[in-house]
């Protein structure tokens, strides 16, 4: 589904990312896992084209969805193929209401034919959202302003879901919800490519699993078996 061959991205002239390559196949969970500054929002900022990897002479190298090179698409064009993301700190719309955060995230055509079917099925994953539909965003706890930024985000109908620290700041037992949430969202029918720190949890409901230290990847595996990896828990 998604396939990213050797990019190398750069933040003027400072290196990023180094030669990174990773796949995600259609109903999977993948995590990427690492420490702070490993590059990891920046990777999945380049595969929504918020940042564009240095142009490779190679034809093979670059950011693939269903076959289609898509690194140099502007972020709408991406969101259009069918990829969300989630940004790090669930951010929303603090002044507008629950209701227009979520319908923020149906602007384009094919999600807004189906946008009242869509929004049934995000208040039934989110029923507190529903509770807290007339709700200015900026009222809302930390945990409800991630569930509104997981369904805004869901809002898009995507093939594909990106997320960016889901549980950042978030009580413990928040957390366990959101990763609740998480594998309902995939049983539901839509992949997910997730960068976490909480390794525990992510790499447990994992399919697959990269590790990214100093902008490279340096172990990949299924999630179970990169937990009881010595380097992973180091």
């Amino acid at each position: 589904m998604l396939r990213i061959d050797r990019i190398n991205v750069y933040y003027g002239d400072v290196q990023v990312l180094w030669d990174v390559s990773l796949r995600v196949d259609e109903g999977e969970i993948v995590t990427v896992v690492g420490p702070n500054g490993a590059g990891k929002s920046t990777l999945l900022h380049t595969i929504v084209n918020l940042n564009h990897p240095k142009r490779s002479d190679q034809t093979s190298d670059g950011i693939f969805y269903r076959g289609t090179r898509m690194d140099g698409f502007s972020p709408e064009e991406t969101i259009k193929l069918g990829i969300a993301i989630v940004p790090e700190g669930a951010r929303v719309f603090p002044e507008m209401s629950v209701l227009d955060n979520l319908k923020m995230g149906s602007y384009i055509k094919k999600a807004r034919e189906v946008r009242e079917k869509t929004l049934e099925e995000v208040y039934a994953l989110f029923p507190r959202l529903k509770e807290r539909q007339s709700q200015k965003a900026k009222t809302l706890s930390g945990g409800e302003r991630q569930m509104l930024a997981l369904g805004r985000a869901l809002m898009s109908k995507p093939d594909l879901l990106l997320l960016d620290e889901p549980s950042l700041g978030l009580q413990p037992i928040l957390v366990t919800r959101t990763f609740e949430a998480i594998r309902e969202i995939n049983k539901r029918g839509v992949t997910l490519l997730l960068v976490e720190q909480n390794v525990n949890y992510s790499l447990e409901i994992s399919h697959r699993a990269y590790v990214l230290e100093n902008g490279r990847i340096v172990l990949e595996g299924k999630g179970k078996e990169l937990l009881n990896n010595h380097h992973v828990k180091k």
